[in-house]
């Protein structure tokens, strides 16, 4: 018998997630590759991506957790011992590999030791259903921020740059680095895993779980964007931001104001005024910031588990990148490099590597091989849970037990 030419599906893949994960992959090659701001003008793969594809990055890291912990059924005793095993050794690996990879001279700023931390953060949510984790997601997608806002004033300030191995000399600020004042920052970021477990938490292979999320998806996106509009269109409320914002030159044209804050910021607000927690700015991990981003992702989500009910092996083959993201992501930073491969670093090659690394998934897709950092985080991270996957021995048999006289 020939092999069939399309890659089989294995029962409760969830194809519509490695989809979503390939299109934040190159969502954020996009932001990295091509110009964000000429001016005033913001182009329109910033405006699109921006800031969205790494929430995306960020909230399918959240159905991830959920998916390995027992999907609508939490684990519960020795199986969360083991998975929460696993996701600790899987954070060790992929923030080491995040702390290598900004030794690569790129302007880059690397995400995987922010995402790193975030899956230490959801381990004490493991045991929640979808219904507590949404809630939770909301109320700190308010209290994160406001919480970052009276923080920052008396941390460090943020220095640019991915971390580096070097930074773990300094572990303190590295701590501070990672959860406060990054680019990520990631305990503000928890609200996305939150809310990507509590998606995750649901039955996404079931019939109609696609149209809420993408309907639903869209109405947080649009409320918290209205929202920010009406906020910000007081006139004491645009003098705040222009007064606050750090480069006064910036602050004092409306117009590259405005610009900059459609273009994004660098990962958190400024802290002169409340105000901030009103902008909907790229990057600003602002509440309404968080809210349209975390309603782009479920829609994305959404959008994609419903477009792959109709011949998922094809798309599994096309998209085969999603299933090894880890593994892309780094040849993405490695040929973004100074010095590796030149001709693929200017805007006008992106498509070029958008192609490479989609080409690379549909082929270890269609062998079919998992890619080559993810074999070995699940091999570590298998071999570390062992223990736990084991029957525990009983105490009613065995040399161990005592004997009822």
């Amino acid at each position: 018998m020939s092999r069939p030419l399309l890659p089989e599906v294995a029962p409760g893949r969830v194809v519509g997630v490695d989809v979503a994960r390939a299109l934040a992959l190159v969502g954020m090659m996009a932001t990295h590759m091509l110009p964000g701001l000429v001016g005033t003008h913001v182009p329109w793969a910033q405006q699109v991506a921006g800031g969205r594809a790494s929430a995306l990055f960020a909230v399918l890291a959240g159905v991830s957790v959920a998916l390995v912990s027992g999907r609508t059924r939490p684990v519960r005793g020795r199986e969360r011992y083991a998975v929460s095993t696993r996701l600790v050794v899987r954070s060790l690996v992929i923030g080491a590999l995040g702390l290598t990879l900004g030794l690569v001279p790129t302007g880059i700023a690397v995400i995987l030791a922010y995402y790193a931390v975030l899956f230490l953060l959801g381990l004490p949510f493991l045991g929640l259903r979808a219904p507590a984790l949404a809630l939770l997601a909301g109320v700190w997608a308010v209290a994160g921020p406001a919480l970052s806002l009276v923080l920052r004033p008396h941390l460090p300030g943020h220095e640019v740059g991915s971390p580096t191995p070097g930074s773990l000399t300094a572990p303190l600020h590295l701590f501070n680095e990672l959860l406060f004042v990054g680019y990520y920052p990631a305990a503000v970021w928890l609200a996305y895993l939150l809310a990507g477990m509590a998606i995750g938490r649901t039955d996404l292979l079931r019939r109609g779980v696609d149209v809420v999320l993408l309907v639903g998806g869209v109405g947080v996106a649009v409320a918290g964007t209205v929202l920010s509009r009406v906020l910000l269109s007081r006139d004491d409320a645009r003098a705040a931001l222009a007064a606050t914002y750090p480069d006064q030159g910036v602050g004092q044209d409306p117009d590259l104001l405005a610009a900059t804050l459609t273009h994004g910021l660098h990962g958190t607000t400024p802290t002169g005024s409340w105000w901030w927690l009103a902008t909907v700015a790229p990057h600003s991990g602002s509440p309404l910031d968080l809210a349209q981003t975390i309603g782009i992702a479920t829609a994305v989500l959404g959008l994609c588990l419903l477009a792959t009910r109709v011949r998922p092996r094809v798309w599994a083959a096309v998209f085969g990148g999603g299933a090894m993201t880890l593994s892309l992501y780094t040849l993405h930073v490695l040929m973004m490099g100074e010095g590796w491969w030149p001709d693929l670093e200017a805007p006008a090659n992106y498509p070029d590597q958008v192609l490479i690394v989609l080409g690379v998934g549909a082929g270890f897709a269609l062998v079919p091989l998992r890619g080559p950092l993810e074999t070995l985080v699940a091999r570590l991270s298998r071999a570390a849970a062992a223990p736990w996957t084991h029957p525990a021995p009983s105490t009613a048999s065995g040399g161990g037990a005592r004997r009822r006289r």
